[in-house]
């Protein structure tokens, strides 16, 4: 068949107008980077007041921003990670612990990074992830092309590598262990400055969620010399890495500018939570909740502990193509689950059509379109328990009220009293009701599926070999127990482990390499085969052979000392997929039914974290 000249380069030219239209189209999305800190609270900048802390990069990044100044996350860490990247209530998405298998985000669950990846942009996150280490739920597994992340809620905890200590250390990068030089907030913000380098063509959704100012306060101490004369050893270290993470933010912020970018790039700036009395930013009392040492912004509480200050958190956002910025406030009731839509609006991104999220667009009050903003009421719990329980620490936020649950029903106008001083639900008993009857609505709403289970899968194409680490286990009488998907037929191998295998340690090894632990077995049980065997001097691991069936099933774990009846647990278990199996599934096996494993002794009170 003959084409004519004319008709191919008709064909040519309109081709070539079309990548050219897709190309503008790329240019003109704008670029979002998020950055969210860790334990960071409300008052811990000195553009909200501290009268310590130096943060000359975010007060100008305040000058430069729309700020919203009612803002609010959970209380605490991993399940403000799960609202923040699915625009639901961390209830709702499975997470509302940071350990113990309830810091996973449920399966399914659209993330924000999956979106924008569908609407062809690059996606990476560099920091503190905290919401799975094995699949399905690593960031790989949720939208994320490219991540470089820490292990667990720290540096330094279980799931991260051995040795790691915020100085030269070892994280995952899109799923494997890698080495990086320097320090550990300096290498988040510098290898996503590379990735924006490597994607400036592109469209691109860059997450930095760095592990700075959480525990352990681990910073250069000429970070922390200009604290020291006025502040508590903590508060100098806290301030200090506070003073190390805008420094670093600076670089990256400069990064952008010099690229270009900085015109068309959506900028977040945002905490997890609020500061800990424990061990961060506060000095607390802990019998009013005010603090003795450090800088609340006049709130009551911190992370965890209850009140404002431990979910108020700052808010600030930046587009200058898209006219938001000028140093302005914006004071409506806003939270961490409206995030995502905001920026499906901002971004116009084509959005799933069965997604839903109990989070609402902040775009008509960014565009100053009053009209289409009615007032709403928000919720806040802290359920640091394996089955959450209803009437337990929770507060319920309109704009003028705030009704606490915590020994007792409090009422205050967060108007009239910011620092919440004046307990006055004896004085508005109709107020009370009204509110604890949203409250009971919203629990009904998101409370389905608190008897479910994340799976970790084993034997899955998707990561193999596994490790099951455990932080993500539950601790039942010294024992170990993870929930478990087993993804094909075939035969299995089990390494009970005390000790990480980079660790090089012997399982009899004390940690700080005194005198050696007498352990004498390692015990093993899978659905229902039980496996023991005797631990040798040099041994570093346990090593069973099971043949499984595919589905539901409970590991459980422990390591039993020479003395009759104690044990101590197993901090990790590897598990490789060693292929079809020859012979027959192992003791006419029976995978576990994790309610019988672990729901009935959690009701009997055997169960704790450890």
């Amino acid at each position: 068949m003959k084409v004519s000249f004319s008709i191919l380069i008709a064909s040519l030219l309109l081709l070539t107008l079309n990548n050219c239209k897709q190309k503008h189209a790329e240019e003109t999305k704008p670029n979002v980077i998020l950055i969210m800190t860790d334990d960071q609270g409300y008052g811990d900048l000195a553009c909200h007041g501290n009268p310590y802390v130096k943060t000359p990069t975010l007060d100008k990044l305040y000058e430069e921003s729309v700020r919203f100044t009612d803002f609010h996350v959970d209380p605490c860490c991993a399940p403000t990670r799960s609202a923040l990247m699915t625009g639901c209530y961390s209830s709702r998405a499975g997470v509302w612990h940071t350990i113990g298998g309830r810091s996973l985000l449920k399966e399914g669950m659209t993330t924000i990074a999956d979106v924008f990846k569908e609407n062809g942009y690059e996606t990476a996150v560099f920091g503190k992830w905290h919401l799975g280490e094995n699949y399905p739920f690593r960031p790989m597994d949720r939208g994320f092309k490219e991540s470089i992340v820490h292990g667990g809620g720290g540096v330094g905890q279980s799931p991260d590598y051995w040795g790691n200590d915020y100085f030269d250390d070892s994280y995952k990068h899109n799923g494997k262990f890698e080495k990086y030089e320097g320090y550990c907030n300096t290498v988040w913000f510098s290898e996503a400055l590379k990735y924006i380098q490597k994607n400036k063509e592109k469209p691109f959704f860059c997450y930095v969620a760095t592990n700075l100012p959480h525990a352990p306060l681990r910073v250069g101490e000429k970070y922390i010399e200009p604290y020291k004369n006025d502040l508590s050893d903590r508060l100098a270290s806290y301030y200090g890495m506070i003073t190390k993470l805008d420094e670093d933010i600076a670089t990256l912020l400069q990064g952008v500018q010099e690229l270009g970018l900085e015109e068309n790039t959506i900028l977040i700036f945002m905490t997890d939570n609020g500061p800990c009395p424990w061990f961060g930013g506060i000095d607390m009392d802990f019998e009013t909740g005010y603090p003795k040492e450090g800088y609340a912004a006049g709130m009551r509480g911190g992370k965890i502990w209850g009140y404002e200050n431990a979910h108020r958190v700052p808010f600030f956002i930046r587009w200058p193509k898209g006219n938001i910025g000028g140093g302005k406030d914006i004071d409506a009731l806003s939270a961490h689950i409206d995030v995502m839509p905001t920026l499906i609006d901002l971004c116009q991104l084509n959005k799933p059509e069965k997604l839903d999220y109990d989070g609402q667009s902040l775009a008509p009050l960014l565009n100053e379109d009053l009209q289409n903003w009615d007032e709403r009421t928000l919720f806040v719990h802290n359920q640091r328990v394996q089955f959450p329980v209803k009437d337990k620490e929770y507060q319920v936020l309109t704009d003028k009220w705030r009704l606490v649950k915590r020994e007792k029903d409090e009422l205050y106008n967060i108007k009239k009293d910011p620092g919440q001083h004046n307990d006055i639900a004896a004085k508005h008993p109709d107020v009370v009701k009204k509110l604890y009857k949203k409250y009971e609505k919203w629990w009904d709403d998101t409370s389905v599926g608190f008897d479910k289970y994340s799976q970790i899968y084993i034997g899955s194409e998707h990561e193999n070999p596994t490790c099951l680490y455990s932080h993500d286990s539950f601790s039942r009488q010294g024992k170990r127990v993870w929930v478990l998907h087993v993804d094909r037929d075939g035969e299995y191998e089990f390494k009970v482990n005390k000790w990480r295998q980079e660790s090089g340690k012997r399982m009899v090894e004390n940690k700080t390499g005194d005198k050696d632990l007498p352990l004498k077995t390692a015990w093993l049980k899978v659905g229902n085969i039980e496996r023991e065997m005797e631990i040798t001097p040099d041994m570093q691991s346990a090593t069973f052979t099971v043949n499984l069936k595919a589905g539901t099933s409970c590991i459980q774990a422990c390591l039993k000392y020479r003395e009759k009846g104690k044990r101590t647990s197993a901090n990790c278990v590897y598990v490789n997929y060693l292929g079809e199996s020859d012979g027959e599934i192992s003791e006419n096996y029976i995978p576990a039914n994790p309610d019988d494993v672990l729901r009935k002794n959690y009701e009997q009170k055997v169960i704790a974290f450890d």
